[in-house]
């Protein structure tokens, strides 16, 4: 018997604490604010992208693709992109505030939680959907944050959209970046097989350790960052915003978009199984992610009001992930 509030604390819980331990070592005075800015620019132009390329490289196969699986998702958080552009600039005047509520209600942890949780409901079946998912996912995220952040940020003007700007945004980066050369590497790879060539960038051990120890570096210390410039304070002044999207990305999002799945699998796709929907979990029903507050601080949005929605939604979606989980269960998707 699955234990759904398990997995679902043992998903968002380490996130948590190790949030709590940035902000321990801050005010012990162990984290200087020059540290956790340069930390922070770190953590976007490089750990987060050696994540990223790691993980779409860690995908087995490109040939087993359900396409239409695929394209819900995709389809799916493109819509809730315009949703959240239309409810966001309804709540709020400000520009900044825009930018960092409009990437919460679209961008989950799905690298950090999303993947490991589909391995954790479905098994290697579970994982192989949401490693698949994620190539086209993740770069989708960061086009639609960038797009975001760029249209609506501390410094933009009301009523000026600069489609150079935002498409500069997007081609420079770095997670974009480093899910399109993961993708081109992947390609590569189904060529060499299709020829019969026996190498693999993991044969190149030293390159292949070095990017493994990237990889496992970037999510304690973007963890530990993201708590050293947490304040407690701000949540008076911000209770407002942080309550509205919170409710947003941990309720709305995810009744919205796993409902959608769950009637498309009654109706005109039933092949769509327990695996889809463990990758679906990861992509609608996660706390938003560690990287959107990063991105947030680079891109001159509310990268305060950003790392707030990280904590608070991490803390919320340890009971909806449990939530939701169980539902599926109990209507025989898991």
């Amino acid at each position: 018997m699955i234990d759904a509030f398990g997995f679902a604390a043992d998903a968002v819980l380490p996130i948590v604490l190790m949030i709590a331990l940035g902000y321990f070592l801050k005010r012990t005075g162990l984290l200087s604010r020059e540290f956790l800015d340069t930390g922070n620019r770190l953590t976007f132009r490089v750990l987060i992208p050696a994540l990223l390329y790691y993980n779409i490289y860690g995908i087995q196969s490109l040939k087993s693709i359900n396409m239409k699986f695929i394209l819900y998702g995709v389809v799916m958080v493109t819509a809730l992109f315009f949703l959240a552009i239309a409810v966001v600039c309804a709540f709020t005047k400000d520009g900044a505030k825009r930018g960092a509520l409009i990437q919460a209600m679209i961008r989950s942890n799905y690298a950090i939680i999303g993947l490991p949780l589909a391995e954790s409901l479905f098994g290697a079946a579970g994982a192989a959907a949401a490693g698949v998912m994620s190539a086209f996912c993740v770069p989708l995220f960061n086009i639609l944050s960038v797009t975001a952040l760029t249209v609506f940020n501390g410094n933009s003007q009301k009523g000026r959209v600069d489609v150079k700007k935002i498409l500069l945004g997007i081609v420079k980066n770095p997670l974009i970046i480093a899910t399109l050369l993961g993708i081109l590497t992947l390609g590569v790879r189904e060529l060499l097989v299709l020829w019969h060539i026996d190498f693999r960038l993991s044969n190149v051990r030293f390159l292949y350790k070095a990017l493994e120890s990237l990889k496992s570096v970037c999510t304690p210390f973007a963890l530990m960052v993201l708590g050293g410039r947490f304040e407690f304070s701000a949540v008076s002044r911000l209770w407002r915003e942080i309550l509205f999207g919170t409710l947003m990305r941990t309720i709305v999002v995810p009744v919205l978009g796993l409902s959608g799945a769950y009637l498309l699998h009654l109706t005109v796709l039933p092949e769509l199984s327990g695996e889809h929907f463990a990758a679906y979990v990861g992509v609608f029903a996660t706390p938003v992610a560690v990287a959107s507050a990063i991105m947030a601080k680079e891109m001159n949005a509310d990268d305060e009001l950003a790392g707030q929605l990280v904590v608070w939604t991490s803390l919320v979606s340890t009971v909806t992930i449990f939530l939701y989980v169980t539902i599926f269960r109990a209507i025989g998707i898991f």
